[in-house]
């Protein structure tokens, strides 16, 4: 018989309320050694509320948190409070516990016997200690724990943390949590301010290597997907729990609502029959009669569920003209930094250029150069003469804090007293408050303080100002900051239909698989690539290109030397093999086959990539069908990549048959 799983978490009959506005109530949840819990809801539901009060950081107003008693469970908040005269090196090590306690005796030990105390007594207090390190984790630990920060993008490690931003704050502290290593990690948007390559890291680092139970709120469904084991959804105050990932929760969830929208016809259909047969005034009778009315009374009184609502996130259009936006040769250099090497970019209509890249890289700054609010050390900036640009900054800073919602999307103060004016979304015109409620803000919350709003209630309020602008070309910076996944749906939705432009600077994998026709990639000392396709082209693009260069770097050894090469001195280190196996010369049967062939593909490669190039020449593609420009040029670029990969195989085959 299975062991019953141990409880970490107990959380029964748990409901919590702000200034009478409940957030949940009689929820509960058991989190159990071993369990991958990932929490899903639209933003402003309350699951952080929900994380704090299980962390212990909030008291419930009903209900019972229970935890195992000696369970050690941490928390990370979307705004961590860490101690700002500290560093990071120190801050982490903390993390390390009794391990870094033991640690610190043992290094005051050390410098009483380099003192030259040496007596028995300091002799064995130094083995006992030695030992002690031992057993909780060894020599190594603190190593891996900087080795942590430095996986998270945190290099400054003897900076205090009051001169670091809240990104690398958010770093430092998820660092701390998972240096612990708790038995429960409850964490809160992990991956925001983490670059894409990092989320990947993290996300490949919980799988394998994180042994604790994880309760996780976060929008990155790629993570969501491999790390969680169940997904529990806040839902109009009550907890949904579904097995398996992202992808289970989205079936099953499905399968629920069709579930629940049968049994509310199968409640109308009943109620429709018994008040036919309460109209014609039935008599109370019979012990029969009696129940069916009282049946009757107690299907009328149950509630309907309530709408399920998302966000319906919309834009004003504007008309694109032939030039939208043109870098030539533009270099950015700040602080005798190079963030941006020469480089020339011609933006078509309807392309979605995705912008990935480190921190720090310059992403930001590009986005700023594009919009005019900085201009590139060198190099040229051209906007078209009907191009409207919004930008979309990812600290929100267009927001007034002490406004209303609706006073910052009217963008006037005492707007609601003065008439916010009307939305123009192309085919009609609405109300700003109608325009609003389409980013689920109904007419009593356009009245509350922006300051007041969840980070992802914020991001709403500024789309919404942003997309109300009539601009035809978006910059977006980090817009997946923040946002439920129901939100990002529909901003995904509004994007691929919307027949402006738009550079999106995200980590969100899935996302730029959803809306990036391009992408553009920062890479290493201001290097600024462009690959067609989302963000999965480039990342098999871009592992092919590496690929070759490693092989380039390191090519087969075609023969022996002549002469013998000096014998290696016994301590030297030989060079790394970079993973390639050194090949023999000559073909092998697979390679004479593949050289016979090869010329029929660089043909057809050839000749596909000159059937697009002769499309993309035919003026009329531009006026009649615009909106297949992106997709043509991804096309071209691939097809001419094909052609010269094989053109640079078939180079390698001739090489290698004639030696």
């Amino acid at each position: 018989m299975a062991e019953a799983p141990v409880t970490l978490i107990s959380a029964r009959g748990v409901s919590k309320a702000y200034g009478g506005a409940a957030l949940f109530g009689g929820v509960s949840v058991n989190v159990c050694v071993g369990d991958r819990v990932g929490l899903l809801g639209i933003n402003g539901t309350g699951k952080s509320t929900l994380l704090r009060v299980l962390a212990g950081i909030e008291k419930t107003d009903v209900g019972v948190v229970d935890k195992k008693r000696d369970a050690k469970i941490l928390y990370l908040a979307q705004e961590p409070q860490l101690d700002e005269t500290k560093t990071p090196r120190e801050l982490v090590l903390e993390g390390l516990g009794e391990w870094q306690t033991v640690k610190a005796l043992y290094d005051e030990v050390a410098h009483a016997i380099e003192a030259g105390d040496v007596s028995e007594r300091i002799l064995e207090q130094q083995s006992k200690l030695a030992e002690d390190i031992e057993r909780h984790g060894g020599w190594d630990l603190e190593h891996l724990a900087l080795n942590m920060l430095a996986r998270l993008g945190v290099t400054d490690i003897d900076r205090p943390i009051a001169t670091m931003s809240g990104g690398e704050k958010r770093r430092v502290a998820l660092a701390q949590v998972l240096v612990a290593k708790p038995d429960l990690a409850i964490l809160d948007e992990p991956t925001n301010h983490l670059d894409a390559d990092t989320i990947e890291w993290l996300e490949e680092y919980l799988v394998d290597e994180y042994q604790g139970a994880l309760l996780i709120v976060t929008h990155d469904r790629y993570v969501l997907d491999s790390v969680a084991t169940r997904i529990i959804e806040l839902e109009r105050g009550t907890l949904f729990e579904y097995e398996g990932g992202y992808e289970d929760f989205l079936e099953l969830k499905e399968q629920r609502l069709q579930q629940e929208g049968r049994a509310e016809a199968n409640r109308q259909n009943f109620l429709r029959r018994e008040k036919e047969w309460l109209s014609r005034g039935p008599k109370a009778r019979s012990t029969k009669q009696k129940a069916r009315i009282q049946r009757a009374h107690a299907a009328l009184a149950i509630k309907a569920p309530e709408e399920r609502k998302a966000a319906e996130l919309v834009a004003v259009n504007t008309r694109v003209g032939k030039t939208i936006l043109e870098l030539k040769e533009v270099e950015v250099v700040l602080g005798g930094r190079r963030l941006v090497q020469p480089f020339t970019l011609h933006m078509v209509a309807g392309e979605r250029i995705g912008i990935v890249g480190p921190n720090g890289a310059g992403k930001t700054t590009l986005l700023k150069v594009a919009c005019g609010e900085l201009q590139p050390t060198t190099g040229k900036v051209v906007q078209g003469l009907q191009t409207k640009i919004t930008y979309f900054d990812q600290a929100r800073t267009a927001l007034e804090l002490d406004w209303s919602i609706y006073d910052n999307v009217a963008e006037r103060k005492g707007a609601e007293r003065t008439g916010g004016g009307q939305v123009d979304l192309g085919s009609r015109q609405v109300d700003l408050r109608v325009y609003l409620e389409q980013f689920l803000f109904p007419p009593d919350k356009q009245r509350q303080m922006v300051s007041s709003l969840s980070g992802g209630e914020r991001a709403r309020v500024a789309l919404a100002k942003s997309l109300k602008s009539g601009a035809n070309l978006l910059l977006l910076d980090e817009p997946t900051n923040d946002l439920d996944i129901a939100t990002l749906g529909s901003l995904e939705n509004m994007l691929t239909t919307w027949p402006g432009c738009a550079f999106v600077v995200s980590h969100d994998r899935y996302f730029l698989n959803r809306v990036a026709t391009s992408i553009l990639a920062f890479e290493a000392d201001g290097k600024v690539v462009k690959y067609p396709g989302n963000y999965d082209s480039y990342r098999s693009l871009k592992e092919e290109a590496e690929a070759a260069k490693a092989a380039a770097a390191n090519p087969p050894k075609s023969r022996a030397p002549s002469v013998a090469p000096p014998a290696t001195p016994a301590k030297s280190v030989p060079p790394p093999s970079f993973g390639f196996k050194e090949e023999k010369s000559g073909l092998s049967h697979a390679e004479r086959k593949e050289l016979a062939g090869i010329l029929d593909k660089i043909s057809k490669a050839e000749s596909a990539a000159a059937a697009v190039e002769a499309e993309l020449a035919d003026p009329t593609l531009y006026s009649a069908r615009a909106s297949e420009v992106p997709a043509l040029q991804a096309k071209l670029s691939s097809a001419k990549t094909e052609a010269e990969r094989l053109v640079a195989r078939w180079e390698e085959l001739e090489a290698k048959s004639g030696k």
